[in-house]
């Protein structure tokens, strides 16, 4: 894939440009402007390791686990030094447990041997770390060092696609598809206010589209409504 300085603004009309400039700003007239990390850290490899454990699994419960994790777990150190069957049973709740056990323990000896114990900032650098893919870097790259990233997670991806910002159902493909259209000052935002609007209006068991400020330009909302007529 290209890199994020490789890639190419996409060509829009006119109108296509106005109603996606009209969504950002209404995201940012309705949810917060400040950047907001949902899971619960003190240091950037407690990030990592937290957005490791987040693989199909909440925020709330991998918040859950760290608050005694952390505790424990003090150092990169010493989860590289882990015992594997017992940090299994530390992360167990998690899901996948056994895979994430292992990529910690693999990714901390990693940063250890190669990095000084720091986490690097660098998006081929992290993608190489055990159990790390683009989403886990960009929320590091994101939230620690402050580059500019597009995070997608299942709200991200399934609101993109009902604003008619992706067709595509691979988080790659998505994450290139909206970086070619959301101006690059926008794209941490962009993460965190739709995350926010998927958990609150745009529910995914049920969306709430009378009641959504984005359902006169939503293109899923607007075809539903054609339908209906």
């Amino acid at each position: 894939m290209a890199r994020e300085d490789e890639i190419k603004k996409k060509r829009l009309s006119k109108a296509e440009k106005d109603r996606i400039d009209a969504i950002l700003a209404l995201l940012s007239e309705h949810y917060s402007m400040e950047y907001k990390c949902y899971l619960n850290h003190e240091t950037p490899w407690q990030l990592l390791i937290a957005t490791m454990l987040s693989a199909q699994c909440t925020d709330e419960r991998v918040n859950i686990v760290t608050k005694d994790l952390f505790v424990k777990y003090k150092s990169v150190e010493d989860f590289a030094n882990a015992d594997l069957s017992e940090l299994e049973k530390d992360v167990h709740s998690t899901g996948f447990y056994r895979n994430k056990a292992k990529n910690i323990i693999s990714c901390c000896q990693t940063l250890l041997r190669e990095y000084h114990g720091e986490v690097p900032n660098d998006i081929d650098a992290l993608t190489n770390l055990a159990g790390v893919g683009r989403k886990t870097a960009n929320v590091i790259r994101g939230n620690i060092f402050h580059e500019p990233s597009i995070v997608v997670d299942t709200h991200v991806k399934r609101i993109s696609k009902k604003l008619g910002f992706t067709k595509e159902d691979d988080p790659v493909k998505v994450e290139y598809d909206l970086m070619k259209i959301i101006p690059k000052d926008h794209w941490i935002l962009y993460n965190i206010q739709v995350i926010t609007h998927g958990r609150g209006l745009c529910t995914a068991r049920n969306p709430q589209c009378d009641r959504c400020f984005l359902s006169h330009l939503c293109k899923d909302n607007m075809k539903n409504v054609k339908v209906r007529k």
